[in-house]
């Protein structure tokens, strides 16, 4: 399984909500098996400049590079950039 996890920061604080609720809509691309957007609390008050998180499991990297080519995350991707500060992307593959 690929672990995809995406942190984004909002270049106005005001969007935050508005980001993560864009970022939803990959949600409904149909090839993860587990897929959810998260807006950070911020209880760890060190590193705080991430305000969204993007977390989806992938059966493996063809599922994930399916995912990354549907037009939904294309135009996803083309609404969130202009409010985002920051985007840092992670995919491992987990043995759990």
């Amino acid at each position: 399984m690929i672990r995809h996890i995406v942190f984004f920061s909002a270049k106005d604080k005001a969007d935050v909500e508005r980001i993560a609720e864009k970022l939803g809509k990959l949600g409904e691309i149909p090839h993860s098996d587990f897929f959810e957007i998260g807006v950070n609390t911020k209880v760890d008050q060190i590193g705080t400049e991430v305000d969204v998180i993007v977390y989806g499991e992938f059966r493996d990297e063809t599922a994930l590079a399916a995912y990354k080519a549907h037009p939904t995350y294309d135009a996803c991707t083309a609404e969130v950039r202009p409010l985002r500060e920051m985007r840092y992307a992670a995919d491992f593959v987990s043995r759990a």
